[in-house]
């Protein structure tokens, strides 16, 4: 990875919702949520964010490579609660995948637990003795014809890099991963992973809102 150089897509983000609490958007592919570090790593969502809400306040993360829908909070108290969902697991999350291989059955559950591989940061892998618990929930949607496999995947918990290193054990990395793929699998003009929906409970009201962002592969 260290000839990489980063170079985010210019087009502005797209707003999916924006009320007086939470603002949620749909993350580019390519872009990063928050700043890395170096200068030349400042251009992330956030940032583009706070051009037209100077207020807003993170609640998580997306990787870099991956595209889909994101919260943000506009108010501390909606930072606080909507931070709190996730740490619970009230929230739902589903994302869709395009996987290397035919994926069978079709349905199914990982439960590996992860930590950070620290010689090969920031990659993370599977260690039954510190890592923390991780569970992910799959199902198929197709075979494609090309021999690669498109899944529907629900995480229960929220580890750093939790799908496409659950993938990668099943043996199905996901396509265009450039840290879990390998070969051809690796050969894709970006990793396919998006994060299709998003399910919470409103700061404010308690109402059950439902966000979503079509899938742009």
């Amino acid at each position: 990875m260290n000839d990489f150089v980063y170079a985010p897509p210019p087009e502005a983000p797209c707003i999916l919702h924006a009320d007086h609490e939470i603002l949620v958007v749909d993350k580019p592919a390519g872009l990063l949520s928050v700043p890395g570090r170096g200068a030349d790593r400042a251009d992330c969502l956030i940032a583009r964010l706070s051009g037209a809400y100077p207020e807003v306040l993170l609640v998580h993360r997306l990787d870099l490579d991956t595209s889909g829908v994101m919260v943000f909070a506009l108010t501390p108290h909606a930072q606080r609660h909507l931070g709190r969902q996730f740490e619970e697991r009230q929230t739902k999350k589903v994302y869709l995948a395009r996987l290397w291989g035919h994926l069978n059955p079709e349905r199914g559950r990982v439960d590996l637990p992860l930590i950070v591989d620290w010689p090969n940061r920031p990659r993370q892998h599977v260690n039954h003795e510190t890592g923390r618990p991780a569970q992910t929930d799959w199902r198929v949607l197709r075979h494609e014809a090309d021999g690669t496999t498109r899944v529907r995947l629900m995480p229960l918990t929220g580890r750093s890099h939790q799908l496409r290193v659950h993938m990668m054990e099943l043996g199905h990395p996901i396509l265009g991963d450039p840290l879990y793929a390998t070969g051809a699998a690796r050969a894709f003009p970006r990793l396919m992973l998006h994060a299709e929906s998003l399910r919470l409970r409103h700061p404010d009201s308690g109402r059950h809102m439902t966000f979503s962002a079509p899938c742009p592969f």
